[in-house]
């Protein structure tokens, strides 16, 4: 039996289809490791920008602490000692303290407690007893935003506000557990260094539907400094 010419191409034709073939595979697959490689490599740069965030504003905490102004929240379950950052939130800072010397916050209570979360404080409407207005009062005026790069973790005191980023006034609240989800979106202006079991304390106290303690839990801030 005899081939034509163009029969015999046949097997050559499908075996250089195969090769080409073959080598698209290698080809793509070299490709997708090596975009893998490519993307690995620039999470790891972003870690490694972002580890050194941390540690930045770690440092520049640290070196400020000696200096920074003190708070003393007392309480009926204790002292809460907070530690105010006036180099990460200079407006917060200020309005605090001056509220604070001012007797302020002397009568208001803590007002909203969330287990696993946070409490939150600082209304003068919360002075009376009319429960139904707590959480809607501040001093008057309001203090734009100042967001940083610290995270909200544990211990952390923020400025509360509404939906508008500049509608901070005097309340205020401290994190009980990290609360990542905040970071970037309100004003972090101190730190808890000493009485973190007296925050949990608060927190854990019995409160109504709104988050409200049952029983007050009324504060008086002073300011101290080294």
């Amino acid at each position: 039996m005899k081939f034509s010419s163009s029969a015999k191409l046949i097997p050559i034709v499908v075996i250089l289809l195969l090769g080409l073939g073959f080598l698209y595979v290698i080809q793509t697959t070299n490709q997708k490791q090596v975009e893998n490689i490519v993307e690995i490599e620039v999470e790891k740069e972003i870690e490694v920008v972002e580890a050194e965030k941390q540690k930045n504003n770690k440092n520049q905490m640290q070196s400020n602490s000696m200096n920074n102004p003190k708070a003393i929240i007392e309480t009926k379950y204790g002292n809460i000692v907070i530690e105010l950052l006036p180099d990460v939130a200079p407006k917060h800072v200020e309005s605090f303290i001056k509220l604070a010397n001012d007797g302020f916050y002397d009568g208001t209570t803590f007002h909203r407690v969330i287990p696993g979360f946070m409490i939150q404080g600082g209304d003068p409407n919360s002075k009376d007893d009319d429960r139904s207005n707590d959480g809607m009062g501040g001093p008057g005026y309001t203090i734009n935003a100042e967001f940083s790069e610290i995270s909200h973790k544990r211990g952390i005191l923020s400025m509360a506000r509404s939906n508008d980023p500049n509608s901070a006034g005097s309340q205020f609240f401290i994190i009980v557990k990290d609360s990542d989800f905040l970071d970037r979106q309100y004003s972090v202006f101190g730190r808890v260094i000493e009485g973190m079991d007296v925050a949990d304390k608060i927190v854990s106290v019995e409160r109504d539907g709104n988050d409200n303690p049952l029983e007050k839990v009324e504060m008086k801030i002073k300011i101290v400094s080294d």
